[in-house]
């Protein structure tokens, strides 16, 4: 699985955020341009081909100000940012790896 399906989606507009995602971006104070940036610029650090209603994967970036994210989406064709979060650094080390 790669980023460039979701990238070239993103970059065109060809995306929606979850409910979900919505209501934890507000919660959060997470921007849409810094999930963009996130999974512009990220990586994949998870796959998870048998999530509940859609392959998803988790991407690992930083924002524009350094701020750690993970950003949960739904893959092509139908791209959806499920959710997004700042990684609990008792779970993560430096948000990348799991403890």
């Amino acid at each position: 699985m790669t980023l460039d399906g979701i990238r070239d989606n993103i970059k065109d507009g060809r995306y929606r955020f979850s409910d979900h995602a919505v209501k934890r971006m507000i919660k959060r104070n997470i921007s849409c341009q810094e999930i963009e940036t996130v999974i512009n610029e990220g990586e994949i650090i998870e796959e998870y081909p048998d999530d509940k209603y859609a392959p998803t994967c988790l991407v690992y970036g930083k924002t524009v100000t350094g701020r750690i994210l993970h950003v949960q989406v739904a893959l092509p064709p139908s791209v959806v940012v499920i959710t997004a979060y700042e990684p609990d650094p008792e779970q993560w080390i430096n948000g990348k790896n799991r403890r």
